[in-house]
């Protein structure tokens, strides 16, 4: 999972990648911490073509703020630029992957 540095860097891979999953979590979040290697697993398994990203509140707030990110963990899954599931907080990784299903299928039909 690629760490971001810089707003730049998270728009860029939005446009480019056809799916991209950006989690936004803390160094002083443990839940983010109890849930990322999880949650890699999970969609590596799942989900092979989908890049994921790891955005550090605590060391880059501006991308945490131009992104709407009020709480964490935050969970964001882009398809094509658009973003099309967000989840804050309190949230099910299983029930997260099934609404990936969706959209991936229809993106990466072979």
């Amino acid at each position: 999972m690629q760490n971001i540095e810089t707003l730049e860097e998270l728009e860029n891979l939005k446009q480019s990648e056809a799916a991209l999953l950006v989690l936004f979590g803390g160094k002083n979040c443990n839940v983010c911490h109890t849930i990322k290697p999880k949650l890699l697993e999970m969609v590596a398994e799942n989900y092979p073509k989908i890049k994921m990203v790891y955005v550090d509140c605590h060391v880059v707030t501006d991308v945490c703020s131009q992104n709407g990110v009020l709480s964490l963990p935050t969970l964001q899954v882009f398809f094509t630029g658009q973003r099309f599931i967000e989840v804050v907080r309190t949230f099910s990784l299983q029930k997260v992957i099934q609404d990936i299903a969706r959209p991936y299928s229809m993106v990466f039909s072979d």
